[in-house]
C-alpha cells in the first residue's frame, strides 16, 4: 500500500470558530515542512484570510500566527479562495495575497478524487 503524500484540507471556520481555523492551517503548515504537497482550500469564514493583512488580525492564544502558518502552507503547498464564498464576499482575483488562486467544487473534487490524496475538512 502507497503513502499519501498529497494533502487537501478544505477549512470552513474563521474567526467564528478559531480553534478549528488555526487546527486546519497549523496542520496545513506542518505538512507542508514536511515534504507533504498539501493543497490548503479557504471557504466560508475563512475566505478572509485570502485578503491582505487579514490573518494577522486573527489571535488565538497559545496558537502560532496565521501570517506565519500561511507562509508556511504558501512555501510548500498552494492556496485556493473557494469561487463562490469570494463571491459572496465581494472578493476579486485582484483583492487576494499573492499566490492565492480562485478556484470552485469542480477543481476541489478533481483534487480530492486523484490517487495518493488525503482529504480532510475542518
Amino acid at each position: 500500500m502507497a503513502t499519501t503524500k498529497q494533502l487537501v484540507i478544505k477549512v470552513t471556520a474563521g474567526t467564528d470558530a478559531p480553534e478549528r481555523c488555526s487546527q486546519a492551517f497549523t496542520v496545513a503548515a506542518v505538512a507542508a515542512a514536511s515534504g507533504v504537497e498539501v493543497s490548503l482550500w479557504l471557504t466560508g469564514e475563512s475566505a478572509w484570510f485570502a485578503l491582505p493583512g487579514r490573518a494577522a488580525e486573527f489571535e488565538l492564544p497559545h496558537a502560532a500566527p496565521l501570517p506565519d502558518l500561511i507562509a508556511g502552507v504558501q512555501a510548500g503547498g498552494r492556496i485556493t479562495l473557494c469561487t463562490q464564498c469570494a463571491a459572496r464576499r465581494g472578493i476579486e482575483e485582484q483583492d487576494v495575497l499573492e499566490g492565492v488562486r480562485i478556484a470552485g467544487a469542480q477543481v476541489f473534487v478533481s483534487e480530492i478524487m486523484a490517487e495518493g490524496v488525503q482529504a480532510l475538512v475542518y
